[in-house]
């Protein structure tokens, strides 16, 4: 996880979480909000229970935004069967779960020369020293903090212990977390050291969304101030 920069704070809605009757709509709405990237929960029916929806949506959404970051989080089995079909839609960052991969280096040079950023997302059963074999080849983890695929779950306070261990040995990279995220919890997952929130309801079902985004961006922004005249 060899990085250079500070992580900065930024916001994702999940857009499993709008309308998606009018997705197009929803998605520009989250981002005329202040949103920094837009989340794009794909799962399969077999590696989570649930199913949603993959590459031809991600290709017609790209036209109606083409400068908006596509973060696909990939709730799938075998995940590099869909690494070009992203690409090929216009996908940004390429999210796959440790859980689900045989060949981890494999899978990861396989998205970065697709022109991906490279994602790990972690189940909250599956301990963060998986992945420490493996650390200079990602770009973000992502640490879920719910159990993936299951709506309705509360916020799992206990996955701040691997957003700390990552924030405190892995400065640079960006940690995403995704699960019962919102103003009655972003202050825990930000002075965990989290930099990449996820947010469903909390954003997408607010009367004002902009409100939302600007209350989690600055409990985020704080916590990264605080750390850094701590160092």
């Amino acid at each position: 996880m060899s990085r250079h920069t500070q992580p900065c704070c930024k916001i994702g809605p999940s857009i499993l979480c709008a309308d998606l009757s009018c997705l197009a709509e929803e998605c520009r709405k989250m981002i005329h909000s202040g949103a920094d990237y837009l989340h794009l929960d794909v799962m399969d029916g077999h590696f989570v229970p649930n199913l949603t929806f993959g590459h031809p949506i991600v290709k017609c959404l790209r036209p109606k935004m083409p400068d908006v970051y596509f973060d696909m989080h990939m709730m799938v089995q075998n995940p590099e069967k869909w690494v070009e079909s992203m690409a090929d839609a216009g996908a940004n960052q390429y999210t796959f779960h440790v859980e689900a991969c045989e060949d981890i280096p494999a899978l990861c040079r396989k998205i970065q020369e697709s022109g991906m950023r490279v994602g790990v997302g972690l189940k909250p059963g599956t301990p963060v020293e998986t992945i420490l074999p493996y650390s200079d080849l990602f770009d973000v983890v992502l640490i879920m903090t719910v159990e993936p695929g299951f709506g309705g779950q509360s916020f799992m306070e206990d996955m701040m212990s691997k957003v700390q261990y990552l924030r405190t040995n892995f400065p640079h990279l960006d940690i995403e977390v995704d699960g019962g995220i919102g103003p009655n919890t972003i202050d825990i997952v930000a002075e965990a050291g989290a930099n990449m929130i996820v947010s469903g309801t909390a954003i997408t079902g607010a009367s004002d969304p902009s409100q939302v985004i600007a209350l989690l961006r600055n409990s985020v922004e704080n916590a990264i101030q605080k750390s850094q005249l701590e160092r």
